[in-house]
């Protein structure tokens, strides 16, 4: 397959490199392309305007659209999630061959604060406007020419982005308030299973990308205690309080289901966060 990466930063360039080390002719978009390692073709574009005649490869098999926002205004998130792909399909439409487009979108999406599960028939009703940008851009390539997948992720961690990790240790879990729950995926995930919808014969148009069990931000705090290599290096893990959380009631706070891309034949890597944390933890602690 000939398979365009728009976008193809952290994330991006993980799938770029297990898909170009299978054979396919792997091309990554990005404003600078001069990051991109070998095995992945440089497509140097930017996406906030119409794309110039010739910009893209021919005869491409499928795109995959995973730019981030370069800032967190709604006109950044409108020419991420709106205006990149709508220029990108504008761009493809006079020679159209494409077999499948891709759109990595957020389950940020979803506006539930309960704690209950969601999934692919929930409700989307984000409260913010970053949320509405993204369900416009899944409208729009949902509703395209071309067979189009989208691919809701959670949070995102994996080698060179510990934040979750980082956060966990410094900031103290309240044990009054009910359990906010955080919904996450590592970037090996993240890049295992857009390989596996773009290879799958017959997919459903909405999925998400999130491991096998949200985690409470208490659960995540008492699993980062027990580990004893933290406790070698001094690392000061937080200890439950009963002070309240203010903000929480501002948070959205929910379980997200990964059921749906599980049942299509995905297998996970790192099924929960404490197989991705552990590796992680691993190389970074390591005696």
């Amino acid at each position: 397959m000939r398979i365009l990466i728009s976008g193809c930063g952290y994330v991006g360039t993980s799938l770029g490199l297990l898909l170009a080390s299978e054979g396919h002719t792997v091309f990554g978009l990005r404003r600078n392309t001069s990051a991109l390692p070998p095995g992945i073709y440089s497509v140097e574009a930017d996406l906030s305007t119409p794309l110039p005649v010739g910009t893209l490869p021919g005869d491409l098999d499928a795109v995959v659209h995973m730019t981030s926002p370069g800032g967190s205004t709604d006109e950044f998130y409108k020419t991420a999630y709106v205006d990149g792909p709508r220029n990108i399909l504008s761009a493809l439409a006079p020679h159209n061959v494409l077999r499948r487009f891709i759109l990595v979108s957020s389950t940020g999406v979803y506006g539930q604060k309960d704690g209950g599960w969601v999934d692919e028939g929930s409700p989307a009703e984000p409260e913010s406007a970053s949320g509405r940008r993204l369900l416009e851009g899944e409208s729009l390539v949902l509703g395209g020419p071309v067979s189009a997948v989208v691919l809701r992720l959670g949070g995102i961690y994996g080698p060179g982005r510990t934040g979750a990790i980082e956060r966990a240790l410094r900031e103290q879990p309240r044990e009054v308030d009910p359990a906010r729950y955080t919904n996450r995926i590592h970037r090996d995930d993240c890049a295992g299973a857009l390989r596996h919808l773009l290879l799958l014969r017959d997919p459903d148009p909405l999925y998400l990308g999130v491991d096998h069990e949200p985690a409470p931000r208490r659960a995540v705090a008492e699993w980062l205690a027990s580990r004893p290599d933290l406790s070698r290096q001094s690392i000061e893990v937080p200890q439950l309080t009963a002070q309240a959380d203010n903000n929480t009631r501002a948070r959205t706070n929910k379980r997200c289901s990964n059921a749906r891309l599980v049942a299509s034949g995905y297998r996970f890597r790192y099924p929960t966060f404490r197989e991705g944390f552990a590796t992680l933890l691993d190389k970074t602690y390591a005696p």
